[in-house]
């Protein structure tokens, strides 16, 4: 009955709607802000602000900074984005365990934090000799298939500006024209390689895709490199497959 309600309510959707701007006016500058540079920043009265503030600081979605620098993001939606990451793992594990089988090689997800890619979860390959690496491990954007997969999700303009970044703390002069080419055929295709580029006898192709929350994650299958040449059509059909679900589970919220 109270769907049904809110639904037939013009006036309630309207308000989940201003809740939703304040929170990602919140998000977006994390120092803390006012009710009257909220209210200035999503173009509502003031008043209006104060009392969606208000609702939202019950249910601990804003709290109050106790410096006295103004409203922030609350405990309550750390809760749940942390339940929406660890439902991406999940619902993302049957994927991984059919293009392991599929393709016989092991299969990684990672999700694309500040400029690094953080494996998340592995099903390692039946294959004797296979490419293994460790949930927790931190690898670079501009080398590897997952990173240039999620990068190229990215503006060309944020695409560049984190690669150089990477570039400069390794001390590598990179080609700005040459990757931003990579990217765009990335952008064209759909998938990402990394052929033997970031570990000496690695390969690996990857697809990237942004979660309910709009974080980017990469699914990617490394392939030693003395057969990569061999399964390489293969692991693209197959990784092609595993997009194709994505999509259609981000559609209805579930694989």
């Amino acid at each position: 009955m109270e769907d049904d309600a809110l639904q037939s309510s013009p006036g309630g959707i309207q308000v989940i709607a201003r809740a939703a701007r304040i929170l990602r006016v919140l998000k977006d500058d994390t120092s803390g802000m006012s009710l009257g540079q909220i209210a200035e920043a999503v173009h509502l009265p003031r008043s209006t602000v104060q009392r969606i503030v208000s609702a939202l600081r019950r249910e601990r979605m804003i709290i109050v900074d106790v410096s006295g620098r103004g409203h922030r993001l609350g405990p309550e939606l750390s809760a749940l984005a942390e339940a929406t990451r660890y439902n991406t793992v999940e619902r993302c594990r049957p994927l991984l365990i059919g293009l392991t089988q599929a393709t016989g090689e092991t299969t990684d997800l990672s999700v694309m934090r500040g400029s690094s890619m953080i494996f998340l979860d592995q099903v390692p390959g039946t294959q004797r000799l296979r490419a293994v690496s460790a949930v927790g491990a931190v690898f670079p954007l501009t080398t590897t298939a997952n990173g240039r997969a999620c990068l190229a999700k990215l503006p060309d303009e944020q695409a560049t500006r984190l690669a150089e970044e990477e570039w400069n703390r390794q001390g590598i002069k990179g080609d700005r024209a040459a990757f931003r080419s990579v990217l765009d055929r990335v952008r064209e295709t759909g998938l990402a390689f990394d052929l033997d580029e970031h570990t000496r006898g690695i390969s690996a192709v990857g697809i990237a895709f942004a979660d309910w929350q709009g974080d980017l994650h990469s699914i990617s299958v490394p392939v030693p490199t003395t057969r990569f040449a061999i399964r390489r059509a293969e692991v693209e059909s197959a990784i092609r497959n595993t997009a194709a679900q994505i999509q259609k589970m981000l559609y209805r919220g579930g694989p």
